[in-house]
């Protein structure tokens, strides 16, 4: 499938000296209903560059942003949904996300605070046979270069629940992970924004940097 020779090139031409010959493209999703899809602008920048330097990893210094229905979503191994809102897939947009998640796409879902009540209904649409399940302290996402043994780090407080990281499993493999109670973004944004301490910021980045690092490995 052409998102798996995407990943592979990207694994290819990225030495363990952190020699890149191309760079590879990740992307946040511009999603229908009215919600903030493009919140957090500074995040995938910070996370981009963190995961060029800690992880040498060969990944251009800007995301693109690719629509839900669109045929460019099979050109990038990792794409990045948020915002606070509503969230509308069509059948159509269902129908294409589907197509990239199970031809070896990966889709990562960061609730923003008021995202959870709409994007479980949509992701009915794109997989109705599966359901979100709760990921074990266990699972690879957590130990990649970086170990998170009680899962994910809690970066802002809301309602006093603990950060939980869900999955849509697809045949063995992990497609869709979701953020949950976390503001993982926030943490990757620029320490102005939001004035996390350093240490908060740092144990998002890492978090961030573990899931496409995971993304990358699990597609093959």
């Amino acid at each position: 499938m052409r998102v798996r020779f995407i990943v592979l090139l990207c694994l290819l031409y990225v030495s363990n000296t952190g020699v890149a010959q191309i760079p590879v493209k990740i992307a946040k999703l511009k999603y229908q209903g009215g919600g903030d899809w493009y919140a957090n602008k500074t995040a995938l920048p910070n996370l981009i560059e963190f995961c060029n330097r800690e992880m040498n990893m060969a990944l251009a210094p800007e995301e693109d942003i690719v629509e839900t229905g669109s045929r460019d979503i099979f050109l990038y191994p990792y794409i990045y949904m948020t915002g606070h809102g509503n969230v509308v897939f069509s059948d159509a947009d269902a129908s294409n996300l589907r197509k990239y998640l199970t031809g070896g796409g990966f889709l990562h879902i960061d609730d923003n605070y008021g995202l959870d009540k709409f994007i479980r209904i949509e992701l009915k649409k794109v997989f109705p046979e599966l359901e979100l399940v709760e990921l074990p302290f266990d699972h690879p996402i957590y130990h990649q270069k970086f170990n998170f043994p009680k899962g994910l780090p809690k970066v802002h407080e809301h309602d006093g629940k603990p950060a939980q990281g869900f999955g849509i499993v697809y045949q063995g493999r992990l497609v869709v992970y979701y953020s949950y109670e976390c503001d993982l973004g926030n943490g990757w944004e620029d320490k102005r924004i939001h004035n996390d301490p350093e240490e908060k910021r740092q144990q998002a980045l890492r978090m961030g940097a573990n899931i496409i690092a995971y993304c990358f490995t699990s597609s093959l």
